[in-house]
């Protein structure tokens, strides 16, 4: 069986983190369906561990959280009865955080969009972290226990709440999301500044999200349908996001401005994290005996 090199695993994994979707990136770089979702699959978690391990003891002050709704397997409305409630399967939300400073993205969550899930993420943000922060969410109120429980109060936090308006009507705006008329902000613990509640970047993030992963493009049939390769999809693409592409507003990675680490990474040293497999050696062949 043969062996994918460096070079072309990198080649793969930069169209991916480019919004490439899976058979493009098979038709573009000659590789097969199954060696490129086999390389995602072992990727992944790699990426997600090196993220984990070096991801500490951040310099942040200013953090932004929102949630990235996607699905898996089929929309929650035609999930088959006997899937129904399993993880999975369905609507699948990733939980996001950005720092406004250094636009580094330190912790991400995919999980349901429920207290559970938002309490876990704040507790592996705030273990991130070496400075007390202001930190503001949208204005769900799952929010409100998760920060207590995660930061025990050392932290200056608040809600940013949008108002809309009536949603549009009529098949030419079917997709239009209703029209933000307000914004309110309010303040729920600690002293935060204001002038610096904000979600702009995060929503800005999740929008590079979108247009970075191709399973997170809508009305289109690139959804994720496996819940393990959606993730290790995310890990790679949160990976390149920090430590291999230069943010434009900074003109370096959020990761080199951050601390994290002093030099601009390669995809081809990101992928090298993952050792390349020697071809197994072909045994001698034995001699097939005809029968008569």
């Amino acid at each position: 069986m043969n062996r994918m090199d460096t070079k072309r695993r990198a080649a793969i994994i930069a169209a991916l983190v480019e919004g490439v979707g899976i058979r493009a990136t098979c038709r573009m770089t000659g590789a097969s369906k199954g060696a490129v979702t086999k390389l995602i699959a072992e990727l992944g978690p790699v990426c997600a561990a090196y993220m984990d391990e070096h991801l500490r003891e951040l310099p942040c002050n200013r953090l932004e959280v929102d949630e990235i709704w996607a699905f898996c397997g089929s929309k929650e409305k035609n999930v088959p009865a006997e899937k129904k409630g399993v993880f999975g399967h369905g609507d699948v939300w990733c939980f996001t955080a950005i720092d406004a400073e250094t636009k580094l993205m330190p912790s991400f969550l995919v999980g349901t969009r429920d207290i559970g899930c938002a309490t876990e993420f704040m507790q592996d943000l705030a273990l991130r972290l070496i400075n007390r922060v202001q930190l503001t969410t949208d204005g769900h109120k799952m929010y409100l226990s998760a920060v207590e429980d995660a930061f025990q109060g050392r932290v200056d936090f608040a809600q940013l709440i949008k108002v809309y308006g009536a949603a549009p009507e009529g098949p030419q705006v079917r997709y239009s999301p209703a029209e933000c008329i307000g914004c309110e902000k309010h303040g729920i613990s600690g002293n935060p500044d204001p002038k610096l509640v904000s979600t702009s970047y995060v929503e800005r993030a999740n929008l590079s999200i979108r247009m970075g992963l191709r399973r997170y493009t809508r009305l289109t049939n690139a959804h994720s349908k496996k819940i393990e390769n959606h993730c290790a999809a995310l890990a790679i693409y949160f990976f390149h996001y920090n430590f291999v592409r230069i943010h434009q507003s900074i003109r370096c990675t959020p990761a080199m401005a951050a601390g994290v680490t002093p030099h601009l990474w390669s995809v081809a040293e990101m992928v090298g994290l993952l050792p390349v497999e020697a071809p197994k050696k072909r045994g001698p062949y034995k001699a097939r005996s005809i029968s008569k």
